[in-house]
């Protein structure tokens, strides 16, 4: 999924613009989800509304940080970046605190994925990007992107599944029938969405019609203004 020209992205995106849990007052924002193995994770695991309370936070900083806060929290790229850790450690070359089959340490995931904001950042219409690429298989995303609007209290998240396997049945079994339907020439899509007093959260899955499998999902978070806003 190449951010910068891609017109499934781009499409994605107009659709989000414009059901999850809401973020209760007790809950914190400080503590990442810890790192599970990639080959434990399927994409029937990953649930958009645990993203909500992130995206909520990721909207009321600027870009880069805003990237950060994002991109920290999602338990995809923290199974990734752990799953890789693991696979890079050698005892002589690339010595490490995980070994077999010992859980990666929460700050060691982190750190990794703060050198990928850091040095995959960049600006397209005054929205802060990052794009990586999930290529060691196996594992069931092969793309993960985030985008912090400067512009507006915007932001999203967007996944491209690696393979088949997850299927419209799934997204439907796991959060019930979509608020909206649409088809476009290559691929039908389903959207969900929450709204709340302080912002609305929406999820858009593009789906293959031929058979049903899930090539992407986006999640977006929009601030609403107060109601005397000018």
């Amino acid at each position: 999924m190449d951010l910068k020209g891609t017109t499934g992205f781009l499409v994605l995106l107009f659709m989000l613009s414009g059901l999850a849990p809401p973020l209760a007052s007790g809950d914190s924002l400080h503590q990442p989800p810890a790192p599970v193995l990639g080959a434990e994770l399927s994409a029937d695991n990953f649930d958009w509304r645990e993203m909500v309370r992130y995206l909520f936070k990721a909207a009321t900083v600027p870009g880069e940080q805003g990237i950060k806060t994002v991109l920290e929290n999602s338990s995809v790229l923290r199974a990734y970046i752990a799953n890789e850790i693991q696979a890079q450690c050698r005892p002589k070359e690339h010595p490490c605190t995980a070994k077999g089959d010992a859980v990666v340490p929460e700050g060691e995931v982190t750190k990794r994925i703060d050198d990928i904001v850091r040095e995959g950042t960049f600006e397209r219409h005054k929205t802060a990007v990052v794009d990586y690429q999930l290529t060691r298989r196996p594992f069931p995303f092969s793309e993960i992107a985030a985008l912090k609007s400067e512009k507006h209290p915007d932001v999203y998240l967007i996944l491209a599944l690696a393979d088949r396997s997850y299927t419209a049945a799934q997204v439907q079994a796991k959060y019930g029938d979509p608020y909206d339907t649409d088809v476009f020439q290559w691929y039908s899509i389903f959207k969900y969405r929450l709204d709340r007093p302080g912002y609305t959260s929406k999820a858009v899955f593009e789906i293959d019609p031929v058979d049903g499998a899930v090539i992407k999902v986006a999640i977006s978070l929009k601030l609403k203004r107060p109601k005397n806003h000018p």
